[in-house]
C-alpha cells in the first residue's frame, strides 16, 4: 500500500446486468469506540464508472481523513469497520425493484498489515462478498 492510497477500497459488480455499479452511494463506518474519540467516524464515498471507490470523503462530523482515523491505532490492531451500500434506491432509479434497502458488511482490519479491499456482487434479490486482493 503507497502512503497516498487508502487502507480500505471496494468494488462493487451489478450481477442483474453484469456490469460495474456505478453512482452507487457507500458509507465507511469505523464500529470501534473507546477513549481516544467519542464520535461516529463515518467516511462517504459514491462509486465511480467501474463501480469501485478509491478514496473516502473525510468524515462529515469531524472532517479527519481514514488514512487520520486509521493512525490512532496499533500495529497490528484489529479494528472492525462497516461498509453500507444504498442498493435500493440505486435500483429503483433504475427502475427495477430491490428486496435489499441497504447491503452492509462487516469486517476487521489489522493496522498496518496490508491494503483492504472489500468486493461486493450485488443484485435486486442476493449478495455476497470476499476479501480481496
Amino acid at each position: 500500500m503507497s502512503p497516498s492510497s487508502p487502507p480500505i477500497t471496494c468494488h462493487v459488480l451489478n450481477t442483474l446486468s453484469g456490469t460495474p455499479a456505478a453512482g452507487l452511494k457507500a458509507t465507511l463506518t469505523l464500529l470501534q469506540k473507546n477513549s481516544l474519540y467519542t464520535s461516529a467516524e463515518s467516511f462517504s464515498a459514491v462509486t465511480n464508472d467501474d463501480g469501485r471507490v478509491k478514496e473516502w470523503e473525510a468524515s462529515p462530523s469531524t472532517g479527519r481523513t481514514l488514512t487520520e482515523v486509521m493512525d490512532w491505532f496499533g500495529p497490528g490492531e484489529r479494528i472492525p469497520w462497516s461498509i453500507k451500500f444504498e442498493v435500493g434506491p440505486w435500483y429503483e432509479a433504475q427502475g427495477v425493484e430491490s428486496f435489499w434497502p441497504e447491503v452492509e458488511v462487516k469486517f476487521y482490519v489489522k493496522k498496518g498489515e496490508r491494503h483492504y479491499h472489500v468486493p461486493v456482487l450485488v443484485g435486486p434479490w442476493t449478495y455476497t462478498t470476499y476479501r480481496g486482493s
